[in-house]
């Protein structure tokens, strides 16, 4: 096995999702192909194509599904963007409005901030040190 291609991330809305992961993140949109059971298969990426793990962008169907929007790893940090230039991404995520939770720090492993969608899953937006 060499990766893994897709992580799923529960969303409310599929059109409000794209744009926040577009437009604020800076990914891209590679998959929106609409589904028979009226669902659609939703997919974005960073970075160049095929090289690093997708979002499977998927809404929830029912209320347990529902209940985890925002919540899919309990409040803890559960997704890590990785930069080659943190200043740049940083700077222009909160231009596009994205909400940080604190502000950048330097680590022996690199320079992190922490972040949350617009759902409030929490990710780390980390340039590696070294």
């Amino acid at each position: 096995m060499r990766r893994i291609a897709l992580v799923t991330l529960v969303v409310d809305d599929y059109d409000e999702a794209i744009r926040f992961y577009t437009d604020a993140l800076g990914f891209r949109l590679t998959d929106d192909e609409p589904r028979a059971d009226g669902s659609r298969w939703v997919v974005v990426e960073p970075g160049t194509p095929g090289t690093g793990t997708g979002l499977l962008l998927a809404r929830a169907k029912a209320e347990a599904q529902a209940a985890r929007v925002g919540d899919q790893t309990g409040g803890r940090v559960g997704f890590f963007l990785h930069t080659d230039d943190f200043a740049r991404d940083h700077a222009r995520m909160t231009a596009a409005g994205v909400t940080f939770l604190e502000d950048p720090r330097h680590e022996p492993y690199g320079t992190v901030a922490v972040f949350q969608d617009l759902y409030g899953n929490r990710w780390d937006l980390l340039q590696p040190a070294g």
